[in-house]
């Protein structure tokens, strides 16, 4: 029996409308980008050229985020009945990738380069009015996508919710304004250096570790991504909390470990074996299970579907449910 119950609803409401942190994040890659390769026209710096080809790929992962959301809200067919919610996933995976490649990979090639090759820096001043400017965008970026974090977590430790989450798209703008925090001041200290030590070499060395940071980045997100879309399950303590709930409800003797999986960021499915006595009568094996669902749903608004499998002790009969 299928049920078109309040989860749909509960499903919508539970998405947000608007991504803020990538909206913020794409303003501010664009900007900083722009900035960034004109500094690097003027004083021929590797470093800000690395700079500026970070900035370029951000703005384009996050483009590709809002892609992958708007895909992964598609409504469910005959082809897809689960819906599409894990090709918010899949377009995460691609953007990690493109971080270590076109954003890790170019950095170090463009500093081994300069290091093979260096040239004097012309001109030191713009870099540092362009980094001082790139850190005032990509702070304000930082802190949007922190406070959509925070607002997600609760309670949660921010590291237990760091690991915890998922929500790629937030967790995503938050690694990639990190390591673009974080790359800002490997260039600052590349250019310093240079230009203070007359050792252009150094400007080539800090595009080299802005790459190594990049793809270190990467492998995180990729990792993360990869648990997701190959079917990752709930914690152990939300699985044991669903089947003591099963177990509580009149007429079930016993409940089999849940089989979960995440959908999307907030839909779950779980499917689980129940077993009643010999005697017990449908009606009373179909009042069960629906009280069984409503209290994991109350419990647990991400689960959106579910499936139990009904068993006799003596005899096996089979009902399914969906409560999608």
């Amino acid at each position: 029996m299928q049920k078109d119950s309040n989860a749909s609803r509960e499903e919508k409401s539970s998405k947000p409308d608007r991504p803020v942190a990538i909206y913020g994040a794409i303003a501010a890659n664009l900007a900083i980008a722009l900035t960034k390769f004109a500094a690097a026209a003027v004083t021929g710096s590797s470093a800000m050229v690395s700079e500026a080809i970070h900035s370029t790929v951000d703005c384009g992962n996050e483009i590709l985020l809002l892609v992958g959301l708007a895909r992964s809200r598609r409504p469910a067919d005959a082809e897809h009945p689960f819906g599409y919610g894990k090709e918010l996933y899949f377009w995460s995976l691609i953007v990690a990738v493109l971080i270590f490649g076109a954003g890790g990979g170019i950095s170090v090639y463009e500093g081994v380069v300069h290091m093979r090759n260096p040239a004097p820096m012309m001109d030191p001043h713009w870099n540092y009015i362009v980094l001082a400017m790139a850190t005032v965008f990509e702070g304000g970026s930082f802190l949007i996508a922190l406070r959509e974090f925070h607002r997600s977590k609760g309670d949660m430790p921010f590291w237990t919710a760091l690991h915890a989450t998922k929500d790629p798209t937030t967790i995503t703008v938050l690694a990639e304004d990190a390591a673009a925090l974080g790359g800002l001041v490997i260039a600052a200290g590349g250019v310093y250096a240079s230009h203070q030590w007359e050792m252009p070499m150094l400007d080539g060395l800090a595009s080299v570790l802005i790459g190594v940071l990049l793809a270190g980045v990467a492998i995180f997100l990729v990792r993360e991504s990869r648990s997701l879309l190959v079917g990752e399950s709930v914690d152990r303590e939300m699985a044991q909390d669903i089947r003591r709930l099963v177990e509580n409800e009149h007429g079930i003797v016993r409940a089999g470990r849940p089989l979960t999986m995440y959908l999307g960021p907030d839909e779950v499915l779980v499917t689980l074996d129940v077993e009643f006595e010999k005697d017990t009568d449908s009606h009373d094996i179909a009042d069960a299970v629906e009280r069984a669902e409503h209290a994991i749903r109350d419990s647990h608004p991400t689960v959106k579907r579910i499936y139990i499998e009904t068993r006799l002790l003596a005899m096996i009969t089979h009902q399914v449910k969906d409560a999608s």
